[in-house]
Parts: C-alpha cells; structure tokens; sequence
C-alpha cells in the first residue's frame, strides 16, 4: 500500500479506537488461543501469589496470557471456573486442586486441554504433577522437636479434608514412631483456619492442663498467629512452621520453619504445561520437591 493510504488506515483505527482481537485472529489462522488458566486456593495468600507471579512470567516467555482465578478452596467453586476457563478455550491448565474428584475434567483432556497439577494430586484424572514433600518435611520438623527433649506437642492445623493437611498429620506420626513414642505426644488442634484462629488456640492451650512445650504449625498463616500469641504471652514454647513468609528473619521470636522453593515448583509446572502444549505426549509423571528446616525470627 503506498503511504498515504496507510495513514489514511492509521487515522481511522486511532478515531475509531480500534483493539485487534487475539483471540479471533488465532482461531482463524488456525492456531491456539495463547492463553492458559490458572486456579488457585487464595490470592491474599502469599504462596498462591508467588504461584501466580511465576506462572505468569513464563507464560509471557512462551507469549501466551495467564488468566488466573481463585477457588477459596471450594471444588464447587474450582469445578465452575475450570469450565469457565475451558469455555474460553484457552489451551491448558494449571489447577492447585481444592476437590479430590477431577474426572469431570476428563472430557477436556480428551478435546485436548492439558492440564497440570501442582502442590496438591488430582483426583480420578492422570495428569503431570508438582508436589513438595510435606510429609518427609513434617517428619523432619516433629523430630527436630523431639530430639529437643519435648513431649507435649501440639499440632496446628486446618482440616484433614486438605490433602496437604493429610501428609503433613501423617510426617508427625512417622517422627513419632520413629522415635518409639505414643500419639498422645502430639496433640492435634483441628480447625484452626487463619492467624486470628491459631492465635486463640495457642491462648487455649497454654490455658489448659498440662500445657504445650512445643508447637507444629501446619502452615505459613497458622505460624503467624501462633507466632502472634506466643509473643504477646512472652511464652518460651517453641515453634515450627510449615511453609516459610516473607519476613519470617524479622519475627520478634526464634522459630524454625519447613522451607522449600515455591518459585521452583510454580516454574516446573508451567515448564511442564507448555511441553505438553507443544507435543509432549510422553505417560503422565509426578514430580516431588525436597524441602528443610530454616532458622527464623530475632533470637538474643
């Protein structure tokens, strides 16, 4: 076209304020939509966004748009918006599951969605998996504790119904065993959801008969609150956390916690995505992260 016609076109796109649709234009060339979708449990929660963030970045790297959504660790919830996702055909998957059942989604793997799973298994549906290793890391720490001489533990957590609850309860009673000790040394807490919670729990038991020496706390929000009410006392129980927080170096108390890279695992995942968006048919796998214990907190 010679110039003046092309600024002709220019004059009319900026009047008319024209935004090329992606989307279209894909679909009529033939190829994907450049768009994959992400569900996860919380947004607020730092290791949901840390997920979000790294998926994100190698999403654009691949030039393809995360949208991400957030599941409030509903499977009604999580069912609506991995159809929704689909619905807007984007071209796989990464689902931190909230469900244990995902053979709903099997008619999308089978159209061609690819779906990933991370830090959580999906349930009835073979996919490609991330994990940590929450029961290896709990053993760890619930032993850690023991060989400090404790015997009245108490453990922090949120519901068994969450599979990483579940591992993490079953790393305690493997440290117990280990040891040669009954499960009465630990004292499970059930319940416990959110710092405010885990802080009035901390209060209940100190409160009670034969008080904790040392706390587990399942995850990095339990930690906060424990960590909270533990301060306010000026209580010497000791604490470990799973899962590590930003300025967790800077708590006004010593405490330990199970670290691991959430980055790494977020990155593998999305890695894995795209491989399978680009051809990969190879048999589904599961990848499990290692995880240790980190020193935190002021300690005088």
């Amino acid at each position: 076209m010679n110039a003046e016609l092309v600024d002709r076109v220019l004059a009319s796109v900026a009047a008319l304020g024209f935004q090329r649709n992606q989307l279209a234009s894909t679909l009529r060339a033939g190829r994907r939509t450049a768009t994959v979708g992400l569900v996860i449990e919380e947004l607020a929660n730092p290791f949901y966004s840390t997920i979000a963030s790294v998926a994100a970045e190698v999403a654009a790297r691949h030039d393809t748009m995360l949208i991400t959504a957030s599941s409030e660790e509903d499977p009604e919830a999580e069912r609506r918006l991995v159809f929704d996702l689909c619905s807007r055909r984007v071209d796989g998957l990464l689902v931190v599951p909230a469900g244990s059942d995902h053979s709903f989604l099997r008619p999308e793997v089978e159209m061609g969605v690819q779906v990933v799973f991370l830090d959580r298994p999906s349930g009835g549906l073979p996919a490609d998996t991330v994990l940590i290793d929450n029961r290896g890391g709990a053993r760890e720490a619930v032993a850690a504790l023991l060989a400090a001489g404790h015997r009245r533990i108490a453990v922090l957590l949120d519901s068994v119904a969450v599979y990483t609850m579940r591992e993490r309860l079953d790393g305690v009673r493997d440290a117990l065993d280990d040891a040669g000790l009954p499960p009465e040394v630990a004292r499970i807490a059930e319940g416990v959801a959110d710092p405010s919670g885990a802080a009035e729990t901390v209060g209940a038991l100190l409160d009670g008969p034969n008080p904790p020496t040392a706390f587990f706390a399942v995850n990095n929000r339990i930690t906060v609150g424990a960590v909270q009410e533990l301060w306010r006392r000026g209580s010497g129980a000791e604490l470990v956390g799973f899962d590590d927080f930003e300025l967790s170096h800077l708590m006004p108390r010593p405490l330990t916690v199970v670290a691991y890279d959430t980055a790494a695992m977020a990155r593998r995942a999305t890695e894995m995505l795209f491989d399978r968006i680009k051809g990969d048919r190879s048999p589904p796998r599961t990848e499990v992260l290692g995880t240790k214990l980190v020193w935190r907190g002021v300690r005088r």
